[in-house]
């Protein structure tokens, strides 16, 4: 998705970013947003570990027997 912004790309963004939101709001915006990402991270985590958990054959037998 970000592949082609380059860093000029990068510098336009960041300057938009300073003018509409404004120096004392940008950590701010910085901090939520890789707080936003480490959450999405962990989420992700969890759903392909729960995957690999059904994909076991064990775990697919045992769920038969519950049934």
């Amino acid at each position: 998705m970000f592949n082609n912004i380059g860093v000029s790309g990068l510098l336009l963004i960041l300057a938009i970013a300073l003018i509409v939101f404004g120096p004392s709001k940008l950590p701010q915006l910085g901090r939520a947003f890789g707080d936003t990402l480490r959450e999405f991270r962990n989420s992700t985590r969890g759903i392909v570990e729960d995957n690999e958990q059904a994909d076991n054959p064990s775990a697919i037998t045992e769920v038969k027997k519950l049934l």
